[in-house]
């Protein structure tokens, strides 16, 4: 192994450890609303809004902070962004109400997106042509893998001990994320600087278009089911706190797979690759409260809904990098700002949905109808795409 590629899976090695940080802030509030509720004297169902203003938060307001930042070379950005990270969660670990709590959740938020965007971007130009989706994988890596053993640990301290020392552990993760950041991060300065109004082009390319419409239209309803993953264990499989747990796991156990198989896909074959995902994670909605109710199946159904859900994420973030010549620098932020806006999208719609009485069933069905609209708009995608753009041979 060459002292490059050494060099370069260090780097990506402390991505995927501040990714982890990041993904675990972000989802571990799942796992811990009852204990927020309890301690804050608020009801559980304002503690959703943990959930829901942090997604709305990175897609608002991480696009904002990386256009105002725009000019600012990545290394010291990217650090800067790991110091609010810790401040944020230090602040979460010691807010004495509900009110700072939430306001502490805006800060990690509008870290998130920039953060992700500068990592992928990074990973993506330290890369030869050929490894870039495995690198942009890499990145997402952290977060599938938070989701796997970041949250169902974070639940388990805050069952045991208490919430404040989840997020003191994040903090924890956060300083070990930053020294390796301060490191190892490869001082990157662009030939000619980013000029904002050039990148902001990125939103009249045709190519980028289709993508955010396939995320926004079509991944969105991956969590209009996903929202509602444990009260269908309970009131399907039947499952208890152990069941849905394992459930849980095995979801988060696909995500990784999902997301690392993907990233070994040739950049040419992305769109076709990405059809093929849909198509199978739309099946695997479609049946997913049928079969349910046998226990084994339950968890096969749990690892294919993860590994569907996160094994398009690479695929989509690689074609919006790719296909955004125009925005290096704002690119990767768009991609991860998009994600998050068709999970409030999704998360919002179900929510919607079940208020008016639909039931889990229809509902998986709907999501299912979401996604097969997002792989119709994937073939027409691939039809009018430049395929120029995805080639190997492009340096």
């Amino acid at each position: 192994m060459t002292r490059l590629q050494v060099s370069r899976n260090i780097v990506l090695a402390v991505f995927m450890i501040s990714t982890f940080a990041v993904g675990m802030t972000e989802y571990v509030v799942t796992g811990l609303l009852t204990q927020f509720a309890s301690d804050l004297n608020v009801n559980v169902s304002t503690t959703g809004l943990l959930l829901s203003v942090y997604a709305i938060s990175v897609a608002v307001f991480g696009p904002l902070l990386r256009m105002i930042t725009i000019k600012v070379p990545p290394k010291p950005l990217l650090i800067s962004l790991m110091v609010t990270f810790i401040m944020s969660n230090a602040m979460a670990a010691m807010a004495p109400n509900f009110e700072i709590l939430l306001l502490s959740r805006l800060f990690s938020a509008a870290m998130h997106a920039p953060f992700f965007g500068l990592c992928m971007s990074i990973a993506f130009t330290i890369s030869k042509p050929e490894k870039r989706p495995s690198a942009i994988a890499a990145v997402q890596g952290g977060l599938t893998i938070a989701i796997m053993l970041g949250v169902p640990f974070g639940s388990f301290i805050g069952g045991v001990l208490d919430w404040r020392y989840v997020f003191w552990f994040i903090v924890l993760l956060g300083i070990i994320a930053l020294i390796g950041l301060v490191l190892v991060t490869p001082n990157q300065k662009p030939a000619v600087a980013p000029k904002l109004r050039e990148e902001l082009r990125i939103f009249k390319n045709t190519n980028v278009l289709l993508v955010l419409a396939i995320i926004v239209f079509g991944f969105s309803g991956v969590f209009t089911a996903y929202t509602f993953i444990e009260p269908m264990l309970r009131e399907f499989a039947g499952f208890g706190v152990s069941g849905i747990t394992t459930g849980f796991f095995f979801f988060g156990l696909g995500a990784v797979i999902g997301n690392f198989v993907s990233g070994r896909i040739h950049p040419n074959f992305l769109t076709e690759r990405l059809i093929l995902a849909l198509g199978i994670l739309a099946a695997v909605l479609v049946l997913f409260t049928f079969l349910l109710p046998f226990s084994i199946l339950a968890f096969v159904m749990c690892f294919l809904f993860g590994a569907g859900t996160f094994g398009t994420t690479p695929i989509l973030n690689s074609k919006i990098i790719l296909a955004g010549t125009e925005a290096p620098s704002l690119s990767g932020t768009i991609a991860a700002s998009i994600f998050n806006l068709a999970n409030s999208i999704g998360a919002t719609l179900g929510t919607i949905f079940l208020d008016i009485g639909t039931g889990f069933t229809l509902i998986t069905l709907i999501a299912a109808g979401m996604i097969t609209f997002g792989m119709i708009l994937t073939i027409i995608t691939h039809k009018v795409e430049d395929k120029s753009l995805f080639s190997t041979a492009k340096g």
